[in-house]
């Protein structure tokens, strides 16, 4: 059991990242002259390689032009363009997460690979060191190895995992974890279902059976689908949140890996294109590497040389 009071890693816990959009814009503004369309294209260039994507570059540029005045100096255009981002993401809810009646159901998807388990175990003692008391879905069916990890991890943090024989139907696992709430008072039910492939319309289908089973029992669950998503996988993990958006309603992003990614302004490209917000981002892999994402800490790390 965690009984260790959590404490918030300084900045969100990012490491610093290798040069990219940082390195350019300082190289940019620490040149003498005017602000001119060389200097544009090459904030737009630094962008696009940071996998903040082609549609949501024209338009941040375009907002960032309209902050700046005709007098403005290339030493404006960091401020203005870190105000810009950081207002976007502050406006969709990024880094806010709230329970609401409980037991409170969430429902955590992603595709294989993205630290989906290790995560729902970040998440679950982040929860325990707040003093909630969870129950573990082990709603992965298809591997037997997934049910054992789980396992392993609910002792780690010390709550207890719902699980069945391998095969089993992902939504009575959910659902005998949501009974197992009911009747044992246990505040968060998280439920871990199986990773799989955006692309393939059968297995997303069964994660809006897994809701429905969800919804049935009780029709305000869940109140969380979060989507898991690998911060390397740049513009690969804007077309997994869109696709995960239409089958299971995701309501928020859990961005995995961002502190070993050159290429974490794909964050701006899903809030823009999807107007979700990034609920945590994980940085790093011990059970305590689960922070909100701090808007103005993001953006820092984001454009720091």
């Amino acid at each position: 059991m965690i009984s260790r009071p959590r404490r918030e890693p300084s900045g969100m816990g990012l490491r610093p990242r290798p040069a990219g959009i940082g390195g350019r814009l300082r190289a940019l503004v620490g040149r003498s002259g005017a602000l001119d369309e060389e200097a544009w294209d090459d904030l737009e260039e630094a962008l696009i390689a940071a996998d903040v994507g082609a549609d949501t570059t024209i338009d941040l540029l375009a907002a960032t032009r309209a902050r700046l005045g005709p007098s403005s100096s290339r030493a404006d255009l960091r401020t203005a363009l870190a105000d810009e981002l950081r207002e976007r993401l502050e406006v969709v809810g990024c880094g806010a997460f709230e329970l609401g009646p409980t037991p409170t159901v969430i429902l955590v998807v992603g595709v294989n690979g993205s630290g989906k388990t290790t995560t729902v175990a970040k998440l679950a003692a982040r929860l325990v060191a707040d003093g909630r008391s969870v129950v573990l879905a082990a709603a992965d069916t298809f591997r037997a190895a997934a049910i054992e990890q789980l396992r392993l991890w609910g002792e780690q943090v010390g709550v207890p995992v719902i699980a069945q024989r391998p095969g089993a139907d992902p939504g009575a696992v959910a659902f005998d974890a949501m009974a197992a709430a009911e009747s044992r008072n246990i505040e968060v039910v998280i439920v871990d279902t199986a990773g799989r492939l955006h692309a393939k319309s059968q297995l997303m289908a069964e994660l809006a059976k897994i809701r429905r089973v969800i919804e049935r029992r009780q029709p305000e669950q869940p109140r969380h689908v979060l989507l898991v998503l690998d911060a390397t996988t740049g513009q690969n993990g804007l077309a997994q949140a869109e696709a995960f958006s239409r089958e299971a309603g995701v309501t928020g992003i859990i961005l995995t890996k961002l502190d070993g990614s050159a290429k974490g302004g794909v964050a701006v490209a899903i809030v823009e294109r999807l107007r979700l917000p990034i609920v945590y981002a994980g940085v790093g892999e011990e059970l305590d590497a689960l922070a909100p994402l701090d808007p103005r800490a993001y953006v820092e790390w984001l454009l720091a040389a």
